[in-house]
């Protein structure tokens, strides 16, 4: 089990820092997420080598994509912070609810403070829920990057096309949002297959189906759909199928 989360706990930040395209963009996030979420999954064995050591390869090698990805330039954080809260004259009634607000939400976690510590180490320490964890992120943002690779030679195709209606309907298609359909669908695919429910999975694939019935008729979108779904369920599927046999039960 030690193994299972330390490698899955350190390949998911990297799997998803390059499935998000952090390295080339913004390299300081992406090394701060892998040592954050690295340093996470190695916790409950920090006082052994062998993680640490793991955990220095991760940081390397996050080291290593920024160098080698970044785009030209400085690197930078790649974010700014901003706040939607502005400071001015309050009336009394909004002073009052404040800090009734205030005082009712600090007496709520005082009351639940020994629950809530004792649930969060439990959570945090288990192997169990980092090896779903992590298993999750690489099926989502990993089976992005293999869904890319897989539907790349469609959408050249439908690129090469003769400018015309068939062309611009297969574009408009295409761009219609479908990467983050497939985030949100490999995620879904995964939780219902890691807890051992295919059935549902199945309903989840039928409903799909069902939405994109009407992209039928155009040949290089419906190709397009039909290769990214088959990938996104390959990549949900096998990375259950690890993480189930990793934390002890039956494959499927």
């Amino acid at each position: 089990m030690e193994t299972a989360r330390v490698f899955f706990g350190l390949a998911a930040p990297l799997v998803v820092s390059w499935e998000r395209d952090w390295f080339r963009d913004r390299p300081w996030p992406a090394i701060l997420l892998t040592l954050a979420y690295g340093g996470y999954a190695i916790a409950p064995y920090r006082h052994e080598t062998k993680p640490w050591i793991a955990f220095a390869a991760a940081g390397l090698l996050a080291l290593g994509s920024a160098i080698l990805l970044h785009r030209p330039g400085t690197l930078s954080l790649g974010f700014s912070v901003t706040t939607p809260v502005t400071l001015g004259p309050m009336s009394s009634a909004r002073r009052s609810g404040t800090f009734v607000i205030g005082l009712a939400a600090l007496t709520g976690l005082w009351a639940a403070a020994p629950t809530t510590v004792d649930l969060g180490n439990r959570l945090l320490l288990s192997d169990r829920v980092t090896v779903m964890v992590s298993a999750m992120l690489l099926a989502v943002f990993g089976g992005g990057s293999l869904v890319k690779a897989a539907t790349d030679p469609v959408e050249r195709e439908i690129h090469a096309l003769a400018a015309g209606p068939a062309k611009t309907m297969a574009l408009q298609l295409i761009d219609s949002g479908g990467r983050n359909i497939g985030l949100f669908e490999r995620g879904i695919l995964f939780l219902f297959l890691a807890a051992g429910q295919p059935e549902a999975a199945a309903l989840v694939l039928a409903a799909k189906a069902l939405a994109r019935a009407p992209v039928d008729h155009v040949n290089h979108a419906s190709k397009y759909f039909l290769v990214g779904t088959l990938v996104s369920v390959l990549a949900a599927a096998a990375m259950s199928m690890a993480a189930r046999t990793a934390v002890g039960l039956s494959a499927l």
